[in-house]
């Protein structure tokens, strides 16, 4: 095969578990589940770190954030506020796009931005169009109907912005209506996209939707009872998060998932105008289709909605590969551990041909969505946050805190995969902990994430070290 054309989907904000095709009842994604269906979706797909900024270097670079020690200051999760001045020009001269077009693509992009300290086009593309809605399906849409056979391979990059609208829910609620006015009449879209995503169906009643289309209250919903005490120091830091924790009412929390539901729907209709055009454009043989989000969403679990904490809702992110002729297809790889921030970079060489950047601790996916299993394939991954570390293997989940009481989670994923009893005082389960402690600590060490090794360094080492057999 000829170098295949490569459309990498992104969305913002979007959980593992808001597909119809992963089981959610309580709306419907007709492109995302038609992707699902020719190729495969990993179940076990996770960020590098669960703020939008972080997560999206990750995708341009190949690097954990820790590698530039980038934070993301938790008050504002804004550029101005980290402690990054520059980014070095050797991680940008090796990030997407430059490595593409070395190997002989033509790289594009359109839609979201939002990377720290560097552009788009600093990382070798070019920009299509810069708008994140309904503009951006439409301009890469025509981009792949005039395209031909026999130009050179692309590599474009479609970010939209939803189902992020969602962030706005809390923030609105805490504003005075004349200050929600001011926002709607100076254009705010997203508070006007939300208030239409919160309207319930004009066919029904609302008692009659409380019961039967909105969605239920998650099973977490509530507070563990020995939650860290850096997550609510870190709620307070935005009021907003912290009202509505304490403040909103079911419907309310319930609303939120309602809402939620439709901004994924909404993006998904964008998301199939663009894999129309594929389809349309005679390309669709041989162009990978790649589909993921840059984090997750609380959605009401343990009363919190935006991101920032490394629990499944928030660090597990959808990720479905498709080529025809190579991906299984309609397959659920609920096996292999995946970091789409990592892996990425190294995934796209592979289809490209081309070696990656060296020493990047990410590798491709591709032979595991072509139904291969790769005996070293890494058996466990870890995802940064600006105040946590988290590790996990097949079974486990260690979360490590920088700061405060209870800085320490574990959590048995298979037998309680909504996290809801820590195990770590349990000593039947020292062990474990204490191993992927180890293996958390030898992963700091080899990438040199000193922020992980300072807040390692009051705990216990145990004085057996272990291979972490890790990229």
């Amino acid at each position: 095969m000829t170098q295949p054309n490569i459309l990498v989907i992104l969305t913002d904000q979007q959980s593992a578990t808001m597909m119809s095709c992963a089981g959610n009842r309580y709306f419907q994604t007709p492109a995302m589940d038609s992707l699902a269906g020719r190729g495969t979706r990993f179940e076990r797909a996770y960020c590098s770190f669960p703020i939008c900024i972080a997560s999206r270097f990750s995708f341009m670079t190949g690097r954990m954030p820790s590698a530039i020690d980038l934070t993301v200051a938790n008050k504002l999760h804004s550029i101005s506020d980290n402690n990054i001045e520059t980014i070095p020009q050797e991680v940008i001269d090796h990030s997407l796009g430059h490595t593409m077009r070395t190997a002989g693509y033509e790289t594009f992009y359109a839609g979201k931005h939002h990377f720290p300290k560097m552009t788009v086009e600093d990382c070798g593309f070019t920009v299509l169009t810069r708008d994140q809605r309904d503009i951006c399906a439409d301009v890469c849409a025509d981009f792949l109907l005039r395209r031909t056979s026999l130009e050179q391979p692309f590599l474009l990059v479609t970010s939209f912005v939803n189902p992020h609208d969602i962030c706005y829910l809390a923030i609105r609620d805490s504003m005075a209506d004349d200050q929600e006015r001011r926002l709607i009449e100076n254009g705010k879209t997203e508070i006007s996209v939300l208030n239409h995503a919160l309207e319930i169906p004009p066919d029904i009643d609302e008692e009659t939707f409380l019961m039967e289309r909105c969605p239920p209250l998650p099973v977490n919903h509530q507070p563990l009872e020995d939650e860290p005490e850096a997550v609510q120091e870190i709620l307070e830091l935005r009021p907003f998060r912290a009202i509505a924790r304490e403040k909103w009412t079911e419907k309310e929390w319930r609303m939120h998932r309602w809402a939620y539901g439709r901004l994924t729907e909404m993006v998904d209709a964008q998301i199939e105008r663009v894999l129309q055009a594929l389809r349309q454009s005679g390309l669709e043989n041989n162009t990978v289709v790649i589909f993921t989000s840059d984090h997750g969403d609380h959605d009401g679990a343990r009363k919190m909605e935006h991101k920032t904490f490394p629990y499944e809702e928030v660090a597990r992110v959808p990720l479905i590969v498709s080529l025809a002729g190579e991906t299984q297809m309609g397959v659920v790889d609920d096996a292999h551990l995946v970091s789409n921030g990592l892996d990425l970079l190294p995934t796209l060489c592979d289809y490209a041909g081309v070696a990656p950047p060296a020493g990047l601790p990410g590798a491709s996916f591709r032979s595991l969505a072509a139904g291969e299993t790769p005996g070293d394939w890494r058996r466990t991954l870890v995802v940064e946050s600006a105040n946590s570390r988290m590790i996990r293997d097949h079974q486990f989940k260690y979360i490590l805190y920088g700061s405060g009481a209870n800085r320490e989670q574990l959590f048995d994923l298979k037998t309680d995969s909504y996290e809801m009893r820590n195990l770590v005082h349990n000593p039947q389960y020292a062990a474990i902990s204490q191993t992927l402690q180890n293996q958390l600590r030898n992963w700091a060490t080899e990438i040199g994430d000193t922020r992980t090794l300072d807040w390692l360094a009051p705990l216990r080492q145990s004085e057996d070290r272990v291979d972490i057999n890790q990229r």
